[in-house]
């Protein structure tokens, strides 16, 4: 693994890829048209195009005896582990009431209340691993916030769904699971087929595709954000394990050649270390080429001077998954403003929040944690206003609202307060 200097040493592999791909945007835009436009029949045939699955109307749904087959062909162990992760996930999700906020003083009552969208529409992965952690992980943060409907759509190899992801769904509460993937998945979502229906959200990580199709039909619906490949950023001081600091590196390696691993440190020696046990632990990975691949075009070491540099570089970076390796973390955590979650000390690998610990693990990449957060119960509610006036109340501040429409030459809004202010 590559250790840099300085942060302007390692500029090439601070760099991150946007979105907008234009060759993939036009790809993306013309699918999403089509199945805006042609419903079922385009859907069906970029299935089979893209997945080589040949579904219809009876067969893009997963039936019952599918999901029942799934829980059988799933390890009892496992699906033991992935109903307790389920449980912390809903739990971490569900936690406190939603504080619903109507006051009256004066006449005037005013204030907000909560409520979930009708249908949400989750996004799951089928790339190179079967993700069932990501169903966990989008439809328990809906099923928190209270949605009637949701739809888990996920793509095909040839028509069959890994059992993992069908029993999770099930075990989840989805209503239904979708054999769809891809661009013409998302666009089913937005805008509903004969067999897809329409969803109000849409929620969940994917390729570039998918992301780009969730740029395009935001407005009609909404969507969670816009996510790319996986990144984590470590700082470190030299007093942690350096193989504890590997490990995690390549844990996020593993996902997909074009993730994004960094270290910062101020301690030379430790970097060396953890450059090496990076190497000899690759060497025993199932996805070696992968993890290897990501080390060596998006991850590095950067020195910096102290940790107080390393959490401004991290800030800057704003990255998807931050470490706090070190012994005074708890110091460190007011420090950092930008990222999509925090794992503090060096105990708390990664992965925990990947699978098990019960925040989401659908979070902002690429710098966006500037601006999105992790998805969550909020992702899928909307903030309602409430207002209402007595008489008594418009007589006092209708004087003023008649002054601003008027001035806004907005007569028909003046006029709206003006006729209840002259009936006696």
């Amino acid at each position: 693994m590559r250790i840099f200097e300085n942060a302007a040493a390692a500029a090439e592999i601070l760099k991150r890829g946007r979105f907008d791909d234009e060759e993939k945007a036009v790809a993306v835009r013309a699918i999403v048209a089509d199945v805006r436009e042609n419903g079922d029949k385009a859907l069906f045939s970029y299935c089979k195009r893209f997945d080589g699955s040949d579904l219809n109307a009876g067969t893009v749904a997963a039936s019952r005896a599918e999901i029942e087959a799934a829980y059988r062909a799933l390890d009892k162990q496992l699906l033991a582990s992935m109903r307790r992760a389920a449980e912390n996930v809903l739990a971490y999700h569900s936690r406190g009431k939603l504080r619903q906020d109507v006051r009256t003083a004066g006449g005037r009552t005013t204030g907000y209340v909560y409520r979930a969208v009708e249908r949400a529409g989750i996004y799951v992965p089928g790339g190179t691993a079967p993700l069932f952690s990501s169903v966990l992980m989008g439809v328990l943060p809906a099923k928190a916030a209270g949605v009637e409907h949701i739809y888990v759509c996920t793509p095909a190899k040839e028509g069959k769904v890994a059992p993992a992801i069908l029993a999770a769904a099930d075990l989840c509460g989805a209503e239904k699971v979708f054999k769809i993937g891809g661009a013409q998945a998302i666009a089913a979502l937005a805008y509903g087929t004969e067999s897809v229906p329409k969803a109000d959200v849409i929620a969940g990580p994917g390729n570039i595709y998918v992301t780009l199709a969730k740029k395009e039909v935001y407005g009609q619906v909404g969507i969670d954000m816009l996510a790319g490949p996986s990144e984590i950023l470590i700082i470190a001081d030299g007093a942690q394990e350096p193989k504890f600091v590997a490990a995690d590196i390549l844990s996020q390696a593993e996902h997909d050649v074009l993730a994004r691993a960094i270290l910062l440190t101020p301690d030379r020696l430790f970097a060396e270390r953890v450059s090496a046990e990076v190497e000899r632990q690759s060497e025993r990975l199932a996805r070696r080429e992968i993890a290897e691949r990501s080390v060596q075009n998006a991850g590095g070491i950067i020195l910096v001077n102290d940790l107080e540099e390393a959490c401004a570089l991290a800030n800057a970076i704003a990255p998807e998954h931050l470490e706090l390796a070190t012994e005074n973390c708890e110091a460190l955590l007011p420090k950092i403003r930008n990222a999509g979650a925090v794992f503090m000390g060096r105990w708390t690998s990664e992965p925990l929040g990947d699978y098990f610990a019960g925040p989401d693990h659908t979070l902002p990449t690429g710098g966006t944690a500037r601006f999105f957060e992790a998805l969550n119960r909020g992702t899928f509610l909307r903030k309602m206003s409430v207002i209402r006036y007595t008489e008594k109340a418009l007589r006092k501040d209708g004087e003023d609202v008649i002054r601003l429409a008027e001035n806004e030459q907005l007569g028909a809004h003046a006029n709206a307060v003006r006729i209840r202010l002259e009936e006696k």
